[in-house]
């Protein structure tokens, strides 16, 4: 009777402790692992500086608590990636994971934070595999789904009736999720694919190419370094005169503008936020991005300053119970902030459902290169992986 007794003493009190409410946290510590060097290095420096003004400007907390912010330079390496994730999962035991540029370093950085039962927000790398059968409720993104993000041009080659087109993309998982969402959404003829190395700066054999096959347009995924060179080679090749150059808004942005100049100028992109957009969110952060680094900021920085606003507006829904991971996800799905690309909704593998605009290279009021907006190209578009994800909500 004794032994009864006991027992069922002791499986009310652990059911009792399984009902205590987690307690708010004194802190949020935030995990930021990012490229911070090499020839991409400014997507990741574009990514850190608007992440860390918006925690800045919410006085150095998010959502009421004091920021803590781990940051790390993955180097571009997914091995760099997962020693850097571990120490800071079981070490530092950081609350939420963010920060990866490249896909290829976010496919072995991201389990580690699902075994942990960590979040990870990702403010660029938008890998398939997260988006369909591989769909975790730890991921949310606040940028877009790799395949979207290039079936948008894929979109505008088919509305301005471009009949072939020739394409170019990196050898890795981006690269190759590039080139099959612009081919989703493109309807004309593909004259040739061509996967060059990660990393490869000299396009010489592949400007070759081009001028062989004589396509319409081409279509280029190249993102950071790669895509700098691409665009000048390509123009002072006498390419642009016959071609017309097609790229998503990551190959038309302020550092690639930056970086190759009045060779810009008529380029045509597609993306999901732009300088210009008119809301009150994006004109705040347009300006004090500006005032606080002396720059004009990329979709890469709108996509870090969202990551951040997301977090903020997610510990404060959770009432600071950050380690409640249901409460987190919860708040997170809720998404209560006002976002600089405007309004959008989160597909049920959490990835945005969202705007995608057209934007040409041309001067601003200050005569400063910039891709403005001067259309819309898709609606609330949703990417094709989301049927293959089981989450329910």
């Amino acid at each position: 009777m004794r032994t009864s007794i006991a027992v069922f003493t002791t499986l009310v009190l652990a059911s009792a402790l399984c009902t205590v409410p987690v307690q708010a946290a004194d802190r949020i510590k935030v995990g930021f692992i990012s490229t911070l060097s090499g020839p991409s290095a400014a997507l990741g420096v574009d990514i850190r500086d608007a992440f860390m003004l918006a925690v800045k400007m919410k006085g150095g907390k998010l959502g009421g608590l004091p920021a803590e912010v781990q940051i790390a330079d993955d180097q571009l390496s997914p091995e760099t990636g997962v020693q850097i994730a571990d120490r800071m999962l079981k070490r530092d035991r950081v609350n939420v994971l963010t920060g990866i540029v490249f896909s290829n370093v976010l496919l072995a950085v991201a389990p580690k934070a699902f075994e942990a039962g960590t979040v990870y927000i990702s403010p660029n790398a938008g890998p398939t595999q997260f988006a369909g059968e591989q769909c975790n409720r730890l991921f949310f993104s606040t940028a877009w789904q790799n395949d979207i993000n290039n079936g948008a041009p894929g979109m505008l080659a088919t509305q301005r009736g471009y009949g072939n087109v020739m394409l170019f993309a990196p050898n890795y998982q981006a690269g190759k999720d590039a080139l099959d969402g612009f081919k989703s959404f493109y309807t004309g003829k593909i004259v040739d694919e061509v996967y060059t190395k990660l990393g490869q700066l000299d396009y010489s054999a592949e400007l070759a190419q081009i001028r062989a096959a004589r396509p319409q347009a081409v279509f280029f995924f190249l993102p950071g370094g790669m895509g700098i060179n691409f665009i000048k080679q390509f123009v002072a090749s006498g390419l642009s005169k016959d071609t017309t150059l097609l790229t998503a808004g990551v190959g038309a942005d302020a550092d690639i503008i930056r970086a190759v100049g009045e060779p810009m100028l008529g380029l045509f992109n597609t993306s999901h936020w732009a300088i210009d957009l008119p809301n009150e969110a994006n004109q705040a952060f347009v300006a004090a991005f500006e005032k606080e680094y002396g720059r004009q900021p990329t979709q890469y920085a709108a996509q870090g300053y969202d990551d951040a606003l997301l977090i903020d507006a997610a510990v404060r829904d959770a009432k600071g119970r950050v380690e409640d991971t249901a409460a987190f996800i919860a708040a997170l799905r809720a998404k209560r902030f006002e976002s600089v690309r405007g309004n959008f909704k989160w597909g049920v593998n959490n990835y945005p459902i969202q705007n995608w605009y057209l934007r040409i290279v041309s001067r601003d009021s200050q005569g400063r290169l910039v891709s403005k907006s001067v259309g819309t190209v898709a609606t609330d578009l949703a990417d094709r992986n989301a049927a293959k994800c089981s989450l329910k909500w």
